[in-house]
């Protein structure tokens, strides 16, 4: 019975010594680390409650960073002018070299719009500082 017991904790020191030289997992080789860089909001204000934004940076990952980029942008605006929500309208992104661009409208306002693609403007600006991304 000893013998089996001393057998037993030999085999289990044993398993996390070999598991301790596991090798730690690395990025793909063409896997780079996420360092975004915002250039820039320009604000326009089209009609009472409808809003341009245009967005640039470098280092989008895709389309869904250039995206957060102009809602937080669109989050803050509201709180700016008082209003609590957004609602998106529509954005486009192009890239050109290393310039990720972004066009967006969203219109804002003080109660909770129809609509599915609503935002609470302070819920989101406060993700949005979680996140690092800038604001207006």
């Amino acid at each position: 019975m000893r013998m089996a017991m001393a057998l037993a904790t030999g085999w289990m020191a044993a398993a996390a010594g070999l598991s301790a030289c596991a090798p730690t997992p690395t990025p793909d080789a063409g896997e780079t680390a996420f360092a975004p860089d915002y250039k820039g909001i320009e604000t326009i204000l089209l009609d009472g409650d409808l809003v341009n934004f245009r967005v640039a940076m470098t280092g989008a990952r895709n389309d869904g960073d250039v995206d957060a980029y102009a809602r937080c942008a669109a989050a803050q605006y509201a709180l700016i002018r008082g209003f609590g929500f957004a609602r998106h309208v529509r954005t486009t992104v192009a890239q050109t070299g290393e310039i990720w661009r972004g066009d967006a409208v969203y219109t804002i306002s003080a109660a909770l719009p129809r609509g599915l693609k609503t935002i609470d403007a302070e819920v989101t600006v406060r993700d949005c500082g979680a996140q690092g991304i800038p604001t207006v």
